[in-house]
């Protein structure tokens, strides 16, 4: 990805950007389709090209940060079997004062057959760089289209877990 950089055509960050794949036998689970945890590896390519297309990738750079992913989960609707194509579509979701959210839809024939979402940061050595800063300077209006309802309970519970996780370890030592 970063070697075709120069080439690649630049995509508005609340566009939607597209990678197309075929489905490789490394790619299989033992059931003969996409293993669920290979879902999250193919939404990091996205990802990846989605920052680059956007300008973010420039961005962190500008900031010295680095993109950070934090949560993700999945939705995994029809299999996706060996030698099939693919297209990945990737959009930003939104953001809030910390995490940013992105979608990854793997779709095949024009129907979804899982969602990969993730919530993540851009992390510098003076910390996290607050999405409003990244979204500034890639023109975009500081202030968040409205997130779903679904996506802030799972924000939410996300946080609930770090919270339990924190006050885990604090106990035990």
């Amino acid at each position: 990805m970063l070697l075709k950089r120069p080439w690649r055509q630049h995509a508005d960050p609340f566009s939607t950007t597209v990678v197309r794949m075929r489905v490789w036998p490394l790619d299989l689970d033992l059931n003969r389709h996409v293993t669920n945890g290979r879902y999250f590896t193919l939404a990091d390519i996205g990802r990846m090209d989605y920052v680059l297309k956007t300008g973010a990738f420039r961005t962190a750079l500008r900031h010295k940060a680095v993109p950070i992913v934090g949560d993700a989960w999945g939705k995994f609707r029809r299999e996706l079997k060996v030698f099939e194509s693919f297209e990945l579509h990737t959009r930003m979701l939104g953001w809030d004062d910390k995490w940013s959210f992105l979608e990854h839809r793997f779709v095949k024939d024009g129907r979804v057959a899982g969602v990969v979402v993730m919530r993540g940061v851009f992390r510098s050595a003076r910390g996290t760089v607050p999405p409003a800063d990244i979204v500034r300077d890639l023109g975009m209006p500081e202030q968040s289209p409205p997130l779903p309802q679904w996506l802030t309970a799972w924000s939410d519970s996300c946080d609930g877990m770090s919270l339990q996780l924190r006050e885990e370890e604090a106990t035990s030592r």
